[in-house]
């Protein structure tokens, strides 16, 4: 089993990982369930994992306001035209980072090698 990681901002990222933000907005559907990697975006690095366990919309405005507890906090408006919630579950940070190789023109995920997978899984027990 290879991991793929979904790249996140720093920001949205240390919200996902202390569970104060359980939907991480996209433009898009993903049809992906089950483990994901964490990636700090321009860090070259996984930080966490966490399940990936549904995706909800295209959201209305009045939607995401109606639940801007999962969001970390309220947004303004909607990010994208057609805005989606990737809904994320058990969020753990890895005790140490793990370094990886960034594919060129990887902006949503990334899908890591088996060595990083091995690296990173071996930190969580799994």
């Amino acid at each position: 089993m290879t991991l793929h990681g979904l790249v996140i901002r720093r920001g949205p990222l240390s919200r996902i990982l202390d569970g104060s933000k359980t939907w991480e907005l996209r433009g898009s559907r993903t049809s992906r369930r089950g483990p994901i990697a964490l990636i700090e975006s321009r860090s070259g690095t996984v930080v966490g994992v966490c399940e990936l366990v549904d995706c909800v919309g295209p959201l209305s405005a009045a939607e995401l306001a109606a639940n801007a507890d999962k969001l970390g906090g309220a947004l303004g408006a909607l990010p994208y035209r057609r805005t989606f919630a990737w809904v994320l579950r058990g969020p753990r940070r890895l005790a140490e980072p793990v370094r990886y190789a960034h594919p060129p023109g990887a902006v949503i995920w990334v899908k890591l090698s088996e060595a990083v997978t091995r690296r990173v899984l071996a930190q969580v027990g799994g």
